[in-house]
């Protein structure tokens, strides 16, 4: 099953509501052992990258996703908007040109997009970031759909093993980002940033799950 880019589309704008919709929640986390604004700035982020999609839903789904970097980078404060838009700014660059995607390219996308957060954040597995839970879907994902596994079967197993990372940032001591000032004092508290990924990568799930049941 490939995903075609109104499928991207959509998924971008169910980002958009969930980021909404979960605002306080990841606002809450983030008054914990950060600056209290990663649901604020992220939901502000989304909004606007929503009023962009208009502009450029006709073109292919590199150039989308360049948007939607530029756009978060531009209009999303503090860490969240330069790795968020590094995310999709190097996602992007596996996709241009394209206007569906197969497994495996979906795959290269997210694995891209990992590694665009790993080079910007410089931070590793356990650092308590929103790698904790992008990296190990990522890898999840890509190793699923290369024993010829379905998008939606991998793509479950991708967003539970995001679950599963962002509940295990609960004990961990921060390393990285405003959190790692608190020191042992950030232990106890679920990543705000490892949460809004797990939402994220949820969102693709359901938004490609539900467009299945419709086609079928």
């Amino acid at each position: 099953m490939n995903v075609t880019k109104q499928q991207i589309l959509n998924w971008l704008r169910s980002i958009a509501q969930t980021i909404a919709q979960n605002k306080d929640y990841l606002t809450e986390l983030d008054a914990a052992i950060g600056d209290a604004d990663h649901g604020i700035n992220l939901d502000r982020g989304f909004q606007k990258v929503v009023s962009q999609l208009p502009q450029v839903e006709t073109q292919d789904l590199g150039a989308i996703l360049k948007t939607v970097s530029m756009t978060l980078i531009s209009s999303v404060g503090g860490a969240s908007g330069p790795l968020y838009g590094t995310f999709f700014l190097r996602a992007s660059t596996t996709v241009t040109g394209k206007e569906e995607l197969t497994p495996n390219e979906l795959a290269d996308l997210l694995q891209a997009g990992v590694a665009g957060v790993v080079q910007r954040g410089r931070a590793n597995l356990g650092d308590k970031t929103m790698l904790d839970a992008l990296s190990p879907a990522a890898n999840t994902f890509a190793e699923l759909v290369a024993k010829g596994s379905t998008t939606v079967d991998a793509l479950k197993q991708a967003v539970g093993a995001a679950e599963t990372g962002m509940q295990q940032t609960v004990p961990l001591v921060a390393k990285k980002g405003r959190a790692s000032y608190l020191g042992e004092r950030s232990a106890g508290h679920q990543d705000p940033g490892a949460t809004s990924s797990y939402l994220m990568l949820k969102t693709l799930l359901e938004t490609i799950s539900a467009d299945k049941v419709e086609g079928f």
